[in-house]
């Protein structure tokens, strides 16, 4: 049973930080304004939100998984203080970090008709923190974090979340360019 648990900590923590760079890529795209071949702007907006809540999902069942394992040893002062954790406390302190911003971003996200949506935007911006932050826990924490496979993975991800947040800094990108021309204030 330790070893299911386990594995299912890892795949379960894979799977979130899979689902968040997805996430982080439709965010962007859905604040382009632009919509995606055969597919309206209100949709990428859903699917934004319905990949963060699986994502989220998979963090729960990540840290669960992990509470619940006799190997892992994680205890609740570990997922709720960073860098307290026995094992490698830096890298799993990243892991509590990235946890904590989520937290921060899912009760923003669902109180958002009533926090207004100048503050939900402040506060989102933190996903920007939140994913590198991630990655960077998965890395120097995760079991798998230095294999090929996982390193070109993240290369992958980082070059594609790059790319997407120069385009959306870039004056190609549609609202700020209507925000140059007077569109937005």
């Amino acid at each position: 049973m330790d070893n299911a648990m386990w594995a299912f900590g890892r795949v379960s923590g894979f799977a979130s930080l899979a689902f968040f760079t997805v996430s982080v890529l439709l965010g962007v795209m859905t604040r382009s304004g632009r919509p995606l071949p055969g597919l309206p702007r209100f949709s990428i907006t859903l699917i934004h939100r319905n990949i963060s809540l699986l994502a989220s999902v998979f963090l729960v069942l990540h840290v669960g998984s992990l509470l619940l394992d006799s190997y892992a040893k994680l205890t609740v002062t570990d997922v709720l203080v960073p860098f307290l954790g026995s094992y490698r406390p830096f890298w799993q302190g990243l892991g509590t970090v990235a946890l904590d911003l989520v937290l921060a971003l899912v009760v923003t996200g669902l109180l958002r008709h009533r926090i207004g949506q100048r503050t939900f935007r402040a506060v989102h911006w933190f996903s920007y923190a939140m994913w590198p932050i991630a990655l960077a826990h998965s890395i120097g924490n995760g079991t798998n974090g230095t294999s090929t496979w996982f390193v070109t993975l993240a290369v992958a991800s980082v070059v594609a979340v790059g790319v997407a947040i120069v385009w959306r800094l870039s004056a190609n990108f549609l609202e700020t360019a209507r925000a140059r021309q007077g569109g937005l204030t």
